[in-house]
Order: C-alpha cells, then sequence, then structure tokens
C-alpha cells in the first residue's frame, strides 16, 4: 500500500482525473453539436443546429478546453457550411 508523504501528492492525481473527466464530457458534448449541424438534412435544420452549437463550443473555449482560435475556427468553418448548403 501506497502512503504518500503529504496529503497533496494524494490529491493532485485525484484532481487531475476529475478534471479530466469535466473536459471529456464538455468535448463530447460540443463534437455532438457539430456533428448535429454536419448530419442535418436541411439549411434549416443545419442553421438552427449552428445557433445551439455555437454557444456550445464558445462555452468548451471559455473553460480553456480549447484554445479560443480553434473554437473561433470551428464556428467560421460550420457556418461556411451551412451557408453552402442549397
Amino acid at each position: 500500500m501506497h502512503v504518500p508523504h503529504h496529503v497533496q501528492f494524494d490529491k493532485s492525481p485525484k484532481q487531475s482525473k476529475k478534471a479530466q473527466l469535466r473536459n471529456r464530457s464538455a468535448k463530447s458534448r460540443m463534437n455532438t453539436a457539430v456533428k448535429k449541424v454536419r448530419s442535418a438534412a436541411t439549411r434549416e435544420e443545419a442553421a438552427a443546429a449552428l445557433l445551439m452549437a455555437i454557444p456550445v463550443i464558445d462555452s468548451t473555449a471559455r473553460r480553456g478546453i480549447i484554445k479560443k482560435e480553434t473554437a473561433s475556427r470551428k464556428v467560421s468553418r460550420l457556418t461556411l457550411f451551412v451557408n453552402k448548403l442549397p
């Protein structure tokens, strides 16, 4: 059995595991929102899905899970995708 010399040596792995789960969940939520935009059948559906996806992408960037440049690029490319739909 491992007994740490200091409390922090036992605490930091727990904290990083919790953060990892939180980040994975947020990233998964973002990717699901992006997929809904990409898989929309019509332009109207895609536009509605885009309006739901943008705040999710922005909040993921605000929390530092993805960089703000990455978020901006994702929003930009999704908007271009929706505008090109017939």
